[in-house]
Order: C-alpha cells, then structure tokens, then sequence
C-alpha cells in the first residue's frame, strides 16, 4: 500500500497499470480463498499428501529397526490401518519436541519427545485424539483455512487454475499452517471423546487417557500442537475421569 501511495504521489502512469495489476491478483486469490471452502476429497488428499511430503522431507524420521519405530508399530497394530474408511499411515520424527498432530490425509506423526514421556498406552490415547480430528472433519477445515490464507498472500498461485497445486514458495508455510493449526475448544473435547469412545471399543486402557494429560498439564504451555491446546490439559484429563466414573455409576 505504501508503494502505491508513492506511485500515486509521482503522478506516474505506471500507477493506473500497478492498480489492475493489484485488483487482478485480488479476484484470482479471492477465487480461489472461495475455493478452498469447496474442494473435492481428491484435491484435499492432493494438498494434504504435498505438505506431508513436505513436513517428511525435512524430518528426521525414525528408520524401521530404530526403538521409536518399532513401538510405532506396536502402536499401530493396536490402532489400526485406517479410521471411519480413511486410510492412516504413521512414522516418528526423532525430536525432543512433545507433540503429536495429524492432517486430513490421515497422516499421522508423533515425536521422539512425547514417546519419552509416555508409555505405550498413553501415546495410544493421544494418537486416538488425532484420529478423532480426522475422523470429525476437525483436519479438513484447518486444511482449508490454511488454503485460504495462502491464497490471499499470493496472487500467483491463484493463477494455475490447479486447486489442489501449490507453488514451491507456498507449500512451507502452508505445510507449518496445518501442523500447528489451533482447534476450538469444542474440537479438542470432542477429539478427547472420540478418543476415549475409540479406545473403549477396541478394549484399550482408556485412564492412559488421564494420566497423557496429566502430564502435559505438569510440563505447562507454550509449545505448539498439543501443549497449547485449550481446554486445558487438567480440564481434558477431568472430562475423561468424569466419563470413567459415570460408568461406575
């Protein structure tokens, strides 16, 4: 904007030209922020696939014979291949960082730092509050918020008439978009919910559910994904225990 004010100031033609230029770009990233509302399945798992490609590429994953790995696939037999018909796929990146996210595509990935501090039973009841924010759409429309905000900051990409291709330049910031994407208070209750729903029909310990938030509630806030979720961790482990001794009852 300030450069088109020194444009305007100058009295230059060029200012008429930097103007459609400007309005140009504006409709094609407003065509296409409209889009992102309306993507088809296939374009989703297109840009999703892109940015977890993106994300894998600069991860140190951990290799198959690593010890992460292998608890990985413990933890993946007990879960499961797939979620609600969505095919989900799971690796470790070695880093001290705690967290754990998911995108729409139904790839999910866990670091080394949160299976650190939990035990099997508790990573398997965060990874089942993942898969509840793929299987309740939670995912898709972080996806499409971050699909719109790219294209508002670019008019080029706007231009390629591909909805489900993003440009280089892009991909970083839209791939960091969907994993630390903030989920309302109400996602993440009903991520909880799912998880302990999940956990209960494949016969798994639901109190891991419990004690996973009781200690993210003693390491505090601050962090991206898990740690900075709201509710707070102490109100998410006592949704669970409230739902464990209603069951008593």
């Amino acid at each position: 904007m300030k450069i088109r004010h020194a444009i305007l100031a100058a009295g230059t033609l060029l200012s008429a030209q930097a103007h459609a230029f400007d309005l140009g770009g504006m409709l094609k990233a407003g065509t296409q922020a409209v889009q992102a509302a309306t993507l088809s399945d296939a374009d989703v798992k297109s840009l999703t696939d892109q940015a977890c490609k993106q994300s894998d590429s600069q991860a140190q994953i951990a290799p198959a014979k690593d010890k992460y790995a292998k608890r990985m696939d413990r933890i993946a037999k007990a879960m499961g291949s797939e979620i609600n018909g969505q095919k989900v796929n799971y690796k470790v990146y070695l880093t001290q960082e705690v967290n754990a996210w998911a995108m729409a595509n139904g790839c999910i990935r866990v670091h080394s730092g949160l299976m650190d501090l939990m035990n099997d039973d508790e990573v398997i009841g965060v990874i089942g509050h993942e898969l509840g924010h793929v299987a309740l759409g939670h995912t898709r429309k972080a996806m499409q918020t971050a699909y719109a905000v790219s294209a508002a900051r670019s008019a080029t990409s706007a231009s390629n008439g591909n909805a489900a291709v993003l440009a280089s330049s892009e991909l970083g910031d839209f791939t960091e978009s969907l994993i630390n994407a903030q989920f309302s208070q109400s996602q993440e209750k009903d991520a909880d919910n799912f998880s302990f729903d999940l956990l209960t029909e494949k016969k798994l310990k639901r109190e891991a559910l419990v004690t996973a938030f009781q200690k993210l509630e003693q390491l505090g806030g601050g962090e991206h994904g898990m740690l900075s979720s709201h509710p707070a961790s102490a109100d998410r482990a006592r949704n669970i225990e409230n739902r464990l001794a209603a069951e008593k009852k």
